[in-house]
Parts: structure tokens; sequence; C-alpha cells
């Protein structure tokens, strides 16, 4: 079938059927890929490699005041000086500036281009207060800060990821706190800063800091997370620092299974046990109580014809001594 169209000063136009399916089917094709191009992409964990083990890790330096706890290895390269560490309580190994260290500057970098490139992002405002956000890539062209509670809410995934990108810097308030809820864990959050980081004094801070240049955690400021600054240093004050490490999610399921299935066996195979037990009884009763009545019936018989036997006795005795007598 053809469709003809005039257009006005022009010749007509002839449009075969076949034609305008296939513009419409192209029209839709493109609609799609738009749509889906424009949709949320799920984030993806970042690899830290040999940076994996270290709760602090500078390129100039370490500088600590105060008793500060440190729950996992620490190192600086290419600047190895580690100034105050009198008062630091290193739970992990103190690597300074050796081949450890070195190795794991070179996967900070890695990691830190890793996280610079998620996407596709959606965008935030300066700051993050009183925000509830699901696991995504949220990113700010400028600095991202906090002031007040931000929520991190996994919806029940305790895999999901979280990757904020900052095109400069990311400061923290005093006091500010970032709340993990519905299973998310501080080991799938990642703060990718393009340029420092400042952590607000007794803030509670959650999350792998990837700064590209330095990290400063003020006074009683707590982290679960790593502080990994790649060019600039590290400055600590009274802090506690802890490596996040992602909790195992299948043990506890897979024992109550099995502990489950292994009770199900049990009470199955005992409740077999006991009914096959009740059955071999009662056919052992039948079986008795079949012989009793066979023997009952063999010993009725046998004086039926013993009785039988005396009377055929006692007939001939009678007729013998009739004919004796006759």
């Amino acid at each position: 079938m053809k469709f003809l169209k005039y257009v006005p000063g022009t010749k007509r136009v002839r449009i075969a059927a076949s034609s305008l399916t296939a513009l419409v089917a192209l029209f839709s094709a493109g609609l799609l890929v738009a749509l889906v191009s424009g949709a949320q992409a799920a984030a993806t964990t970042v690899p830290l490699g040999t940076a994996d083990s270290f709760v602090v890790l500078a390129g100039a330096g370490i500088t600590n005041t105060g008793p500060t706890t440190l729950n996992g290895d620490i190192g600086t390269f290419p600047t190895t000086s580690i100034s105050g560490s009198g008062s630091l309580t290193i739970t992990g190994a103190n690597h300074a500036g050796d081949a450890v260290t070195q190795g794991a500057k070179t996967d900070l970098v890695t990691a830190y281009n890793t996280a610079a490139g998620e996407g596709p992002t959606s965008p935030i405002a300066a700051d993050l207060g009183g925000r509830n956000l699901a696991p995504g890539v949220y990113n700010s062209a400028s600095s991202i800060g906090l002031t007040g509670a931000l929520t991190l809410n996994a919806g029940g995934n305790p895999s999901a990821v979280f990757v904020f990108q900052a095109g400069s810097a990311l400061t923290t308030a005093s006091g500010s706190t970032i709340n993990l809820v519905n299973g998310a864990q501080a080991c799938n959050v990642f703060w990718q800063i393009g340029s420092s980081a400042t952590l607000g004094t007794g803030s509670t801070f959650r999350g792998t800091v990837l700064a590209l240049t330095s990290i400063t955690a003020t006074t009683g400021a707590t982290i679960e997370g790593r502080l990994l600054a790649r060019n600039g240093a590290v400055t600590l004050d009274t802090n506690t620092i802890t490596k996040a490490t992602c909790a195992a999610v299948t043990a506890t399921t897979a024992t109550t299974a099995t502990s489950t299935t292994a009770t199900t066996a049990t009470s199955t195979t005992a409740t077999t046990s006991k009914s096959t037990a009740t059955a071999k009884k009662a056919a052992a009763a039948k079986k008795a109580s079949a012989a009793k009545k066979a023997a009952a019936a063999k010993k009725a018989a046998a004086a039926k014809r013993a009785a039988g036997a005396a009377t055929s006795a006692a007939a001939r005795e009678a007729l013998r001594r009739a004919a004796f007598t006759g």
C-alpha cells in the first residue's frame, strides 16, 4: 500500500508503507536508547588493591597531635616523615615509606581514577545535611559539605555502593554524622575529592576518602573507613580511625538453612522409623492371632473325629451283640 502526500509548490511525494514503518521503528529505538542512557546506573565498588589494609596513607607525611588510635596500617611516600608518633596507637603495621607503602600509593592512584570515572551521576547540592540517599554515584562540580546528618540507605542490600565525587573540597561541620541504614556498610562508601578534605571536630564520618591533595581530621573526629591522600599530608588530632571491613552476609543464612534441614531430616527419619515399628508390631500380632485360630480349629476337628470314631465303635459293638443274641 502506498500513501500520497501533496505539498503545495512541489511534486507529489510517494511514500511506501514499509518505509513509514521503518522510520517509526528507528524513532522508537532512538528514544529507547536515550531513555536508557539517561537512567541512573548502580555504582560499583572501587578496588583499592594493596591500599585496602591502610587506614592512613599520605604523600607528604603524617602529623599527629594527642592520643590517636589507628586500627589498620599506615604509611607515607614519597615524604616519609611521621610526627607525633609517640601518641599514636597502631593496631596494624607502620610501613612508613617502605615498598608496601609505595605499592599502595600506586594502587591509590588507580582507585582514585576509578572512582572519578564512575557514572552516570546524580547531581547533588553543596551541602548533604538532612539528605536520605539511595545507592548510586553522586557528583558536585565544586565542593561537598555536610552540616548535621546524612543518611545512606542501602534498601536492604548490604552490597550496595555509594560513590561521591567532588570537583574540589570536602568539608564536614563539627558534630556532623553519617548514618548507615538498611544494610549500608562503610566499606562500600567512597569519597573522591578533587582537592582536600577536612573532617569537623567531634564528627562521625564513614567511608573511604580518596583525596588528590591533603586530608585533615580535626579534634575528636571518628572515622570508620580510610584517609588516603595521593599527594598531600594527612593531619590527625585525637582521632579514632577504624578500617572499614564488609561483614559476611550469607553465613547466618546458610547456618540457619543447614540447621533447619538437619532438624527436618532427623524429625522425618524418627517419624518414619516409629511408623515402621508400629506396622511390624501390628503384623506380628495379626500373625499370632491367625496361628491361634488355626490351632483351635485343628483341635476342634481332632475332637470331632475322635467323637465320630467312638460312636462308630459303639454302634459296631451293639450290632455284634444283637447278632450273638439272635
